[in-house]
Formats: C-alpha cells, structure tokens, sequence
C-alpha cells in the first residue's frame, strides 16, 4: 500500500486517473464497522476495475476542533496503517487536519480531493458523515455533488454488535473498563499495544520472572491497572504473556510513579532491550495488588503465569501461533 502524505503529493502522484473508489474517515481502531466500509470501498474497485483508496487525517479532527476534548487513541498511526493496508487497499492518502483544512467548504473538497485528486467513481461513508466547515457537509450534499461530479456515494449503516452500533467511543470505553473480551468483539481481533522495550530496574529478573517494560503514551486509550492474560510477539513470534500495567505498587516507593506496561514472556530467553515488542492483552486476571514480601509476590506471579496459560493457550487463538496483522 501507498502512503500519499498531504495534498501536494496526492495531486502529484495522480493515484487515481484510471477511476477510484474512495472510503473516508479517522478510522481509530480499525473497528468491524470500519472495515466493513473499507472492504466494501475494495470491493467496489474490483468491480469497477479502479483504485481502492482511503482518505484519512494525519490527527484525530478533535485535536484541531476541540483541542480539550481530544479522545485517547485506540491505535497508534503506524499500526492504523498496517490494519488498513490488510485489507486490500492499494493507496492510503493522509491530508493534514489543522486551521487550514477546517475552513475548506464541502464543495471544495470534493473538487480538489475526490474529484481532482483522485478521480473518484465511488465514495463511501458512515451514515453520519460530516465534512467541510463548520460541518456544513453530510451525505446528502456529498450524493447531489457526486450526482454532479460523476461519482456515487455508498453511505454505509453503521454496524450493531450486541444491539448497539460499534463505535470507536464504545471501544474506548471497553478498554478503560478493562473488558478485553468486549474490546475483542468490535474490533475483531485483540486489541494490542506497540513499543520498544526499555531498560527497567531488572526486579523481575531477580524474582525469576523478567519481563519486557514498555511505556503507555498518554495519548493512547488506558487500560485500568491490573494483571492480564495475553501474548506478546518479538521478532516474529508469538509467546504467551503474563502482563502487569500499572505501577508494581509492592516496590512503588522505588520507581517511579508512572503506569507502565511489564510483559513476562513464557519460554523466551535473550535479551529485548531496545527492541520491538506487540503485546496483544486478551483478559483481565485480577487488580494490581501490593504484597506483604517479595515471596508472596513471587508465589501470585506463579499463579498468574497457570491462569494467563489457561487462557491463551487453552483457547484455539492460542494453540498456533500466527503472525496477525489484523
């Protein structure tokens, strides 16, 4: 997949003079419903044997609009890209959503961006698509600018999980619950966490039990401290994790207060410092806890490491590693 950084290079590159098909939106999770619309824009390409393109914002649109109510992230940008880009796309087109862009009218950016810029054929949308300023622009107007342009537009239902529809607000407040399951429902897949391992104070080493630190960006959605059932993932494979996020409140006067992600990856040896670490969280074993000693500590992570097996590999996501990139 193509990535197209900004307007300059999207009219440069000319992605879509042979037709497109274009999906629109922040996609922030890569949720079931927005890759239901994304799917259906790439099948709607290869029916028309023209290019299926996303149009997305290189910040959540709140960053600019409403800067005090900008809501945590549910994936980081890279990892956006690497969802969408499975799902068959071949040009990702990332505009700039700052002072600027918010005062284009809706007409202006379908002429400059759908029209000019990708020679849209088709456009798809969720049912309440807004653009232009001050969201002057919904489907309505998009469908008689298409009718006058020479594109149809596929305003998409939102799908319903469970009775209610899926939303990136309702992923965001699965995971500040802590429901994993939940969160694995909409989204399809479990939700996961990238970084790069960091040097601790190596206390997990000398409990017997290392494990890999990576900070949360406070950016990004939180899950509520605690130990999980997951896998984590290092140079292509997959281990079963035991994970702690939170603060390891039995030494908190040692470190510093600072949430934090501890994965302990069962069967690896060797040294991840520095390194790349996915850590996929699955359940929600119990609260963070402070112990009386170190041996008591020791003796819960056992039971923790039993619990965090019984869930992953007990389960057939478990029982064959598989590189996800969905």
């Amino acid at each position: 997949m193509r990535i197209i950084d900004g307007l300059e290079a999207m009219r440069t590159e000319a992605v879509g003079s042979t037709g497109a098909s274009v999906v629109i939106g922040t996609f922030d999770g890569v949720h079931l419903g927005h890759r239901r619309l994304i799917e259906a824009g790439v099948g709607r390409a290869r029916a028309g044997g023209w290019v299926p393109i996303c149009v997305t914002w290189d910040r959540h649109p709140t960053q600019t609009l409403a800067p005090a109510m900008v809501p945590p992230l549910i994936t980081p940008f890279a990892r956006r890209q690497e969802l969408v880009a499975a799902l068959g796309l071949e040009a990702l087109v990332v505009l700039a959503f700052d002072e600027a862009f918010t005062t284009w009218s809706p007409e202006r950016f379908v002429t400059e961006v759908l029209v000019e810029g990708l020679g849209a054929r088709a456009v798809g949308v969720g049912k309440g698509f807004r653009f232009g300023h001050r969201a002057a622009g919904d489907t309505a107007l998009l469908e008689r600018l298409g009718e006058r342009e020479g594109f149809r537009v596929e305003a998409e239902d939102l799908l319903e999980v469970g009775g209610s529809p899926v939303s990136s607000t309702r992923v965001r407040a699965a995971i500040a619950a802590g429901d994993l399951a939940e969160v694995k429902r909409l989204l399809g897949r479990p939700w996961d966490l990238d970084g790069v391992v960091l040097r601790g104070d190596r206390r997990g080493t000398s409990l017997g039990y290392p494990t890999a630190n990576i900070g949360l960006a406070p950016s990004l959605a939180q899950p509520p401290s605690g130990v999980y059932a997951g896998r984590a993932r290092t140079g292509g494979a997959w281990f079963t994790a035991a994970v702690n996020v939170g603060i390891n409140p039995t030494f908190a006067s040692e470190t510093p207060i600072h949430p934090r992600l501890e994965a302990y990856l069962i069967g690896f040896s060797g040294d991840l410092y520095g390194r790349p670490v996915r850590v996929e969280l699955w359940e929600r074993l119990r609260d963070e806890l402070r112990f009386a000693s170190a041996e008591d500590l020791v003796a819960q992570i056992s039971r923790d490491v039993l619990a965090t097996r019984k869930v992953v590999e007990g389960s057939p996501m478990g029982s064959t590693p598989r590189d996800l990139l969905l």
